[in-house]
């Protein structure tokens, strides 16, 4: 069932905005960039929907400019992430009312809150991507443009329909999406659905219930939930926060199904596992999507979300080790293990688990030879073949992301 994820591009085709407007039809505009903003035409300005990075705003703007002079009555923002609001300052016009999901200033706080921890975590999967976008930028002329802060004008806890020239819109709270403040925008007369990331980043994939950088918990039920939503509206048109639309309504209720039922079924598998006694650990392993579902995991993984299911219901203890319990970095000993065991041993041990396949259990013991002896070579040697290893057997955007910056530093520490 489904399967639309191997037509579509991942998340490595991300680039930045263009300048470039791309009629859709039914006078809406799309101007590609980072995180897609569209233009809805009316018979009395223009409503904007997300307005990409900062550096990115100017270009968004131009391209609006290009087909349509009239003021901008209103911007709505789907999601609180950077890449949807950041342009802001330059989009929106003096006056233009901002409309945003009711959670969106605890979800910017957040952001701001944890800038620093959050920008380090992610830097690197996006940051080479995310330079080149703000050089490409400049060649099209556009100067430094530091990310907006939008204040929201008005707030949607629910539902709130709107009537701007014309159009009907409709805003729908959807909280479990990519953020707990995400939105979707409705056109009835259209049978057009704005999704954002309510899918995630990347359409017909399992979603990250929590990214690697750092966010809090989406919670898999009130995701699956929010899918009833596009089910319910029938959408014959899907316009993503990312990429082309998807058209049909068959084939957008297809994937839309069978994302709920993959997900449907690993929080259930998780959630039995736990009643049963299993560890997190062999959950991760042996919980998968149904084989009759063909959804994508090119930047959620269910072993990830497995989880993260867990977590969310349970927290961080897992009853595996009275350690847990203490603020005492769990590699503190390998200098004792190292000392006991001889570093050559435990080297050697670690190349016959990676001979054998096992490329994780081979970096448990590099791990510990390296926090000993940070410049062992054979420990340096097979934790990079190891990174290697599972780097050629990932699709994933995010792992192969970490995997590659781990053998880079671990290259540059093998460097005499």
């Amino acid at each position: 069932m489904a399967g639309i994820h191997r037509e579509r591009p991942g998340a490595d085709a991300m680039a930045g905005a263009t300048g470039e407007p791309i009629d859709l039809g039914d006078g809406i505009v799309q101007s590609s960039g980072w995180s897609n903003s569209y233009l809805v035409r009316t018979d009395d300005g223009r409503v904007v929907i997300n307005t990409g990075m900062g550096f990115e705003g100017p270009l968004h703007r131009r391209a609006y400019d290009a087909v349509d002079a009239s003021p901008v009555r209103t911007v709505i923002l789907t999601q609180g992430h950077y890449d949807h609001v950041g342009g802001i300052d330059v989009v929106r016009d003096p006056d233009s009312e901002v409309i945003a999901q009711a959670n969106f200033t605890m979800w910017r706080e957040d952001n701001e809150r944890l800038e620093a921890f959050r920008s380090r975590n992610s830097a690197f999967a996006f940051i080479d991507a995310i330079l080149a976008a703000m050089d490409h930028a400049r060649e099209l002329g556009v100067g430094q443009v530091a990310q907006g802060r939008p204040e929201p004008t008005r707030t949607v806890y629910d539902r709130l329909e709107l009537v701007v020239g014309g159009r009907r819109l409709e805003l729908i709270a959807t909280p479990g999406g990519e953020t707990f403040d995400s939105m979707v925008v409705w056109l009835p007369d259209e049978r057009t659905l704005f999704s954002g990331n309510l899918f995630g980043p990347l359409f017909g994939h399992v979603p990250n219930l929590v990214t690697i950088r750092g966010d809090r918990y989406r919670d898999a039920l009130t995701y699956v939930r929010s899918l009833d939503e596009v089910l319910e509206l029938s959408p014959e048109r899907l316009i993503t926060g990312h990429f082309d639309p998807i058209e049909g309504a068959d084939r957008i209720a297809e994937e839309t199904v069978a994302l709920q039922e993959a997900m449907r079924s690993v929080h259930d598998q998780t959630v039995d596992g736990m009643n049963a006694g299993r560890d997190v650990w062999s959950l991760m392993r042996d919980v998968a999507v149904p084989a009759h579902l063909d959804v994508g995991e090119g930047y959620g993984q269910t072993s990830w979300n497995v989880r993260a299911i867990w977590e969310n219901y349970a927290g961080w203890f897992h009853h595996r080790s009275t350690t847990e319990l203490y603020g005492v970095h769990p590699l503190a000993t390998a200098p004792d293990v190292v000392a006991a065991a001889g570093a050559a041993a435990l080297v050697a041990a670690a190349r016959a688990h990676l001979a054998a396949g096992r490329a994780v259990e081979a970096l448990q013991l590099t791990d510990l030879v390296l926090a000993a002896e940070p410049g062992d070579a054979g420990a340096l040697d097979v934790a990079l073949t190891a990174h290697r290893a599972l780097a050629a057997g990932t699709g994933n955007f995010w792992e192969s992301a970490w995997l590659r910056r781990a053998a880079t530093k671990l290259e540059e520490r093998a460097t005499p």
